[in-house]
C-alpha cells in the first residue's frame, strides 16, 4: 500500500483555501495553513514549518490579492507572490513533493482579441499582475514538480469579492454603475477547489512523482464562457433577487479609473486543461446559480 499523501493547504480561511480545506478531505491526510498557524512574512519560518512536515503536496491559494493597493505596498505583494511562493517550492522539491500554486489573469495585458493560451506572451500591466508573474517563474526555477493554475474573477459568499459587493450594493441602490467593457470568466471559488481535488486525485491515484514531473507548467483554470462585469451584475441580481433588483447601467472603464489598470480581454482558453486532466469546467452562469443556492 503507498504511503498516504500529506498535503499542505495554505490560506484556509480565504475564499479558495477555505474551499480547498473541504474538498481535498478524503485524498490524504490535509494540514491546514492560517496565519495562526504560520505567519508567512517570516521566510524562515516558513521554511522551517515544511521542512518539518515534509509533504507530499503544497497546495497555495495563499497570495497578496489587494490589486490597487499593490500600486504602493509593493514590498508586501512581493513578499507573498514571489518569495512565499519560492519558498515552497524549494521546500517541496527538498521533500520530494510536488506544488500546486494558482495565478491571475492579470499577468496578461488583456489586448489579445480572442481568447488566451497558455504560451501567449505575457504583458503584465499592474503590480498585482507582475508579482504573480514573477511568482511564476521563481517556482518554475526551483525546478519543483508544479502546476500553476491561472484563473480569474474569483467569487464566493466569504471574503470580499464581486458577488458580495453587489449584494450589498444592491440592497442599498436603486442604480448601479458597472464596467461593461472588460471580458473575462467569473470564476466560482468552490470550482477551483473542486478542479483541483481531482487533478490532486489523478496525482494520487498515480503515486508517483514522474506523473507530477511531466505535467509540470501553466494551465489556465477558470469557468467556462465569459461575460463583462455589466452582465455578471446583472445575472447576480437577476438569480438572487428578482424584481426587487436595481437597475444596471453599463459604463466604460475609463468612467471608473482605479490605481490599477485592468486588462480589457480576460478570457483564457482551458484547452490544455481538458486534454492534460480530462476537466471540463462548468459555464459561469451554472456556477454562479449553485452558489447562490448555497
Amino acid at each position: 500500500m503507498s504511503r498516504e499523501m500529506t498535503i499542505l493547504v495554505t490560506g484556509v480561511n480565504g475564499q479558495v483555501g477555505f474551499e480547498l480545506l473541504r474538498s481535498l478531505q478524503g485524498l490524504g491526510r490535509v494540514v491546514p495553513c492560517d496565519r495562526s498557524t504560520l505567519d508567512l512574512s517570516d521566510l524562515e519560518r516558513v521554511r522551517a514549518f515544511v521542512r518539518d512536515l515534509k509533504p507530499s503536496l503544497v497546495v497555495n491559494p495563499a497570495a497578496y490579492t489587494a490589486v490597487d493597493k499593490a500600486e504602493t505596498d509593493t514590498e508586501a505583494a512581493r513578499r507573498l507572490n514571489v518569495d512565499v511562493p519560492r519558498v515552497f517550492a524549494e521546500e517541496a522539491a527538498r521533500a520530494g513533493g510536488s506544488f500546486i500554486h494558482y495565478s491571475t489573469d492579470y499577468v496578461y495585458d488583456g489586448a489579445k482579441s480572442s481568447a488566451y493560451v497558455e504560451t501567449d506572451a505575457t504583458n503584465p500591466q499592474n503590480v498585482y499582475g507582475e508579482t504573480k508573474l514573477e511568482g511564476e517563474r521563481a517556482i518554475a526555477a526551483t525546478g519543483c514538480a508544479h502546476l500553476i493554475l491561472r484563473t480569474s474573477w474569483v467569487y464566493g459568499r466569504r471574503g470580499k469579492n464581486f458577488l458580495q459587493t453587489m449584494l450589498k450594493l444592491g440592497s442599498e441602490r436603486k442604480e448601479l454603475r458597472v464596467v461593461a467593457d472588460q471580458i473575462g470568466a467569473p470564476t466560482w471559488a468552490k470550482t477551483i477547489a473542486a478542479a483541483t481535488s481531482h487533478i490532486v486525485a489523478q496525482g494520487a491515484a498515480a503515486d508517483d512523482i514522474d506523473w507530477w514531473v511531466c505535467r509540470s507548467g501553466v494551465y489556465h483554470l477558470t469557468s467556462a464562457g465569459a461575460t463583462s462585469w455589466h452582465r455578471f451584475a446583472e445575472a447576480i441580481f437577476a438569480a438572487a433577487m428578482g424584481v426587487d433588483a436595481p437597475t444596471v447601467l453599463p459604463i466604460p472603464a475609463s468612467d471608473y479609473p482605479t490605481p490599477a489598470k485592468r486588462p480589457a480581454n480576460s478570457r483564457m482558453s482551458l484547452d490544455k486543461l481538458t486534454e492534460v486532466f480530462g476537466l471540463r469546467m462548468p459555464d459561469w452562469q451554472d456556477a454562479l446559480q449553485l452558489c447562490l443556492a448555497e
